[in-house]
C-alpha cells in the first residue's frame, strides 16, 4: 500500500512533499524542499481538559531534514531530529487545528486525513516540511469539511512512519472526534 501522501500525488493533486521519495531519495531534491524554516521559540503547550492544545507552532518549532539511506538508518536519523520536548508528546491525548485534506472515505464520511498547517500546499503551493501535516485516523467516520480550519481531539504518536520504504510523516493522530470549524 503506498503512502497516503504518494496517493494523493496520484490523483492528481500537485503535492510536492519531500515524504513521497523513498529513503535515500533526499539526495537528489533541492535543499530547501528537504528543510523547514527555523522558527521563533514558542511557549510550551497548553493543557486544557486533559489534552494538549498543540499548534502548528508547536509542530513545527524545528528544522527537519529528510533522512537518507535505508530504512533503518532513515529512521533512526529522523528520530534524532525530533527534539525531546516534541517526543514528550507521544501517547498524550492533543487537540490540533488545521485544514483536512481527505486521503480514504467510507460511505462519503472521511475516515483518514492529512491534517495540514495551511492550505498553501494544495494545487501550486509551497512544500510543507514533514513537521508541518499529521496524518489523522479517525475511529468513526467525519463530514469532509475543507478549506477551513478545524479542531480534531485524539491521541498523538510521534515517531517517523514509512510506508514501503517512504517516510510518509511523524505525527499521526488516532482521531476521536472532530471539534468546532474555526473559520
Amino acid at each position: 500500500m503506498k503512502s497516503p501522501l504518494y496517493l494523493l500525488t496520484s490523483i492528481g493533486l500537485t503535492f510536492a512533499f519531500a515524504a513521497v521519495f523513498p529513503a535515500g531519495a533526499a539526495d537528489v531534491m533541492p535543499a530547501a524542499a528537504n528543510v523547514a524554516p527555523p522558527s521563533a521559540p514558542v511557549a510550551p503547550p497548553a493543557v486544557e481538559k486533559g489534552y494538549l492544545k498543540l499548534s502548528f507552532d508547536h509542530l513545527a518549532s524545528f528544522s527537519f531534514v529528510v533522512p537518507t539511506g535505508d530504512e533503518g538508518a532513515a529512521a533512526k536519523s529522523a528520530d534524532q531530529q525530533i527534539p525531546t520536548n516534541v517526543k514528550s508528546w507521544n501517547g498524550k491525548k492533543a487537540q490540533l487545528v488545521g485544514f483536512m485534506i481527505p486521503v480514504k472515505m467510507e460511505k462519503g464520511l472521511v475516515t483518514e486525513f492529512l491534517l495540514m498547517r495551511n492550505t498553501l500546499a494544495c494545487c501550486y503551493g509551497a512544500t510543507p516540511s514533514v513537521n508541518e501535516w499529521v496524518t489523522v485516523k479517525m475511529k468513526k467516520g467525519i463530514p469532509p469539511t475543507m478549506d477551513v480550519p478545524v479542531e480534531f481531539y485524539g491521541e498523538l504518536k510521534v515517531k517517523a512512519v514509512f510506508e514501503n520504504g517512504y517516510l510518509s510523516g511523524i505525527y499521526q493522530l488516532e482521531g476521536e472526534r472532530m471539534g468546532d470549524v474555526k473559520g
